[in-house]
């Protein structure tokens, strides 16, 4: 008996730090395949973990999969970061179902998609602010393959942003106005054109979005337009309707969701209260993306490189024990 209580008292010990490593519980993170998402998942596993004690996973997934996964599963538990206005009517009654709600906020300044000018063609004419006045100068915008016309260039189709572009194209009345448009096959050949033009210091219109790597590396300026939330609705965001009016894209929000499941548990009101503090601006998680594009590096990459290098953002998240906890574990 001596010896079993003996064996036991060892164990004990052994496991006392893994026990304390799960004192808020298993915790599921979606993470998906873009780069800040990716990050920002990664560093809340780096943080949960090694500042909270939890166990906490990351789970793959595509954005609307997981979502409605979360919503009838009520897994993953977390899905760092989402933008609603983009997830359609199933979260719509997710959220009034109370399945799924909002917990925090992922990026700050949100994400805004546009077309964008290179900055140094933007400094050399500051009466270019909006989609008309660029329009109005299709001889500073070439076209790759005939630089008699002015040039847009897109992403692959298949995309929400080239659905826009090509309806934007129609409502602006690019054609008569001397453009035409410039498809691209793939995501990488997009940035290849945008590279090229660039480092050429060649004058470009581009269907891009913030916050990127390339956006770092390649300043650029986005132009305004106007913004009607029915017109988006009826037609902007319609791939064949046939009557686009001039219209725009707004920032969008991006959040942090979390299943009804796991928001209402008791173990975790610690990891809220994080989650609700925490969220980077686009110019800080622009800088996280430009080291992994240029260190081909991962997520895990990522979150390690961040917490060690930005102690000056991610501490004010968290409690200065949290912190030193996190610090420790690097």
């Amino acid at each position: 008996m001596k010896r079993l209580i003996y064996s036991s008292a060892i164990l004990g010990a052994l496991l006392g730090g893994s026990a304390a490593q799960a004192a808020c519980g298993d915790i599921t993170l979606a993470v998906f395949s873009w780069q800040s998402a990716e990050a920002m998942s990664n560093v809340d596993q780096f943080i949960l973990n090694n500042g909270y004690g939890c166990n906490a996973t990351t789970v793959a997934g595509d954005t609307v999969p997981t979502i409605i996964a979360m919503i009838e599963k009520g897994e993953p538990d977390i899905s760092s970061e989402s933008t609603p206005s983009h997830l359609g009517n199933a979260y719509k009654k997710g959220v009034e179902e109370k399945r799924i709600s909002e917990i925090g906020t992922a990026i700050s300044d949100g994400v805004t998609s546009g077309w964008y000018i290179p900055k140094y063609l933007a400094d050399a004419h500051p009466d270019i602010k909006t989609v008309d006045d660029a329009l109005t100068h299709p001889d500073l915008f070439p076209a790759p393959e005939d630089p008699s016309k002015g040039g847009i260039l897109q992403g692959p189709q298949g995309w929400g942003d080239t659905v826009v572009t090509s309806q934007l194209f129609k409502a602006f009345d690019a054609e008569k106005k001397g453009f035409v448009l410039v498809p691209a096959g793939s995501a990488a050949a997009l940035d290849g054109s945008i590279t090229k033009a660039y480092e050429g210091r060649k004058g470009f219109i581009a269907s891009y979005w913030s916050p990127t790597s390339l956006l770092v590396k390649y300043p650029m300026v986005r132009l305004e337009g106007p913004r009607d939330d029915a017109e988006w609705a009826r037609c902007t965001s319609v791939q064949d309707c046939p009557d686009p009016k001039p219209n725009y894209w707004k920032p969008a929000e991006m959040v942090t969701l979390a299943t009804s499941k796991f928001t209402a548990r008791d173990d975790v009101d610690a990891v809220k209260e994080y989650i609700a503090k925490r969220s980077w601006t686009q110019a800080e998680v622009s800088e996280v993306m430009l080291w992994m594009t240029e260190n081909q590096a991962n997520g895990q990459d990522a979150a390690k490189w961040f917490i060690k290098n930005k102690p000056d953002i991610w501490t004010k998240w968290v409690p200065a024990d949290v912190a030193e906890k996190v610090k420790a574990a690097l």
